[in-house]
C-alpha cells in the first residue's frame, strides 16, 4: 500500500505539532504548580517526541516539496492544532482574531504551493 507523500507529510505534521503545542503551553497548565525547571525536562521530554514525528516529516515531505513549502504547511498545520488546544485544553475564548490569521495562512499556502 503506498500512502502518498502529501498524506505522510501532513499527518506527521500533524501529530508532531500536538506533541509541539503540549510540551511549549500545556505546562502554563498542566504543572502550573511545579517548579520551572522540572516543567521545562517534562516539556523536554514531550518535545522529544515531537522531533521523532516532525524529523522524518520533513524528509518525507523534501522529496515532493520545497523548503518554502514545508514551512507554511507546517505554520498552518500549527494553527490548527493551537486553536483547539487554546480553547478547549487551556479554556481560552473562541476570538475572531483566529479566523483572520487563518485566512491570512491560507493566502501564504496558496502564493507558496502556486505553479
Amino acid at each position: 500500500m503506498h500512502i502518498p507523500v502529501i498524506v505522510q507529510t501532513v499527518g506527521l505534521l500533524t501529530l508532531s505539532n500536538v506533541f509541539m503545542t503540549i510540551a511549549w503551553y500545556g505546562h502554563l497548565k498542566g504543572l502550573a504548580s511545579k517548579p520551572w525547571w522540572i516543567a521545562a525536562l517534562i516539556s523536554w521530554g514531550i518535545a522529544l517526541f515531537e522531533y521523532l514525528l516532525q524529523v522524518p516529516a520533513n524528509r518525507i515531505g523534501y522529496t515532493q516539496f520545497s523548503l518554502a513549502q514545508l514551512k507554511i504547511m507546517q505554520e498552518a498545520i500549527t494553527l490548527t492544532v493551537f486553536v483547539p488546544f487554546a480553547i478547549i485544553f487551556m479554556d481560552q475564548p473562541f476570538k475572531l482574531d483566529y479566523v483572520w490569521a487563518a485566512l491570512c495562512l491560507v493566502g501564504a499556502v496558496y502564493f507558496i504551493f502556486r505553479a
